[in-house]
């Protein structure tokens, strides 16, 4: 794709100037964007940022450029590729999820970092509070407290009278063992079981539904992960075949043919990221502009893998819910 088209420096054209903060590029601004997904999987996500950049009066090619690294999602290979982007002297490096943001952090104190999406950034140590990062990476948070208690909490609306859910779950990201602690306690509060399968993979899928159908799951419960968002199709063939309700957090999701998701926006994020962008090329340092939390939540109900697999959607969800695919 043209846009994507990635950017070799040679010879004196290498020249990039230290991106210490506040400091004016001798050049136009080089972004570095660091993805953990594969690059068709989150074009989507990535064609938000450019839209935010062009909405804030920035054309690409024109008064910046950016480069793309992909870890086609392999979160092990995040790490050498954030190094590659430092050593091309970027003005800032935007991140899609916080493991993409904490590797970045770990190859510079310097060059600015921003993340659409952050989870658990204090606990990482990749800020130092919400109101003043105090580092080099701030950004936007991609969960607000309780969210995934209300994925279990649609779930039981959708399958009542259950006594045992399972979760997916990719080990490999920081991310989903915030998820897994506040759905499993929600769980036992409710005396149910909770089963949860990793997935590093989506050739990883088939045993864990395997398992669920096995031990007694009713439903599964998809964490917020780019491994599981690009195997979403994968996912919800599996579910069907299994009859298994999946219940996920992000719409894009429930679009490739999972039953309903509830959570925030990947695509409003990633747009508002370059807003914090925009302030620091003119100047202002990461560690000064504020973590926003998430405005917006959808809810999206997919009407026609509800009928494939038997289930009445009731009335009160339907009529809350954002985007219903029929």
């Amino acid at each position: 794709m043209r846009r994507r088209q990635f950017i070799t420096l040679l010879g004196s054209s290498a020249a990039w100037p230290s991106a210490a903060w506040g400091q004016t590029p001798r050049r136009r601004p080089l972004i570095g964007y660091l993805e953990v997904g594969q690059q068709d999987a989150v074009e989507a996500r990535d064609e938000a940022f450019i839209a935010g950049m062009r909405e804030l009066g920035y054309v690409q090619g024109g008064n910046f450029d950016i480069v793309y690294r992909f870890a086609s999602n392999d979160y092990l290979r995040l790490p050498s590729l954030a190094q590659e982007l430092v050593a091309l002297h970027p003005t800032v490096i935007v991140t899609a999820v916080t493991t993409a943001a904490l590797a970045a952090a770990k190859a510079t104190r310097t060059v600015p970092i921003v993340s659409a999406i952050l989870n658990e950034p204090i606990r990482e140590g990749v800020i130092a509070s919400y109101a003043h990062p105090a580092g080099n990476v701030t950004g936007i948070m991609n969960t607000i407290e309780g969210l995934p208690g209300k994925l279990l909490e649609i779930t039981l609306d959708l399958v009542p009278h259950i006594a045992r859910i399972g979760i997916l779950i990719n080990p490999e990201n920081i991310a989903t063992a915030t998820q897994w602690r506040e759905i499993e306690a929600a769980a036992k509060a409710k005396g149910l079981q909770v089963e949860n399968r990793e997935i590093r993979s989506v050739n990883d899928l088939p045993a864990a539904f395997d398992a669920f159908s096995k031990n007694g799951v009713r439903a599964v419960i998809v964490s917020r992960d780019t491994v599981l968002l690009g195997a979403a199709s994968r996912v919800a063939e599996l579910a069907l075949a299994a009859r298994l309700p999946t219940i996920a957090g992000q719409s894009e999701e429930v679009r490739a043919g999972e039953l309903v998701s509830y959570g925030t926006s990947l695509i409003a994020n990633a747009r508002r990221a370059a807003y914090f962008v925009d302030k620091i090329i003119k100047g202002e340092k990461p560690g000064d502009l504020p973590v926003e939390f998430p405005t917006k939540l959808e809810f999206a109900i997919n009407l026609k893998a509800a009928k494939a697999l038997g289930l009445t959607i009731p009335q009160a969800l339907l009529a809350t819910a954002d985007e219903v695919i029929e």
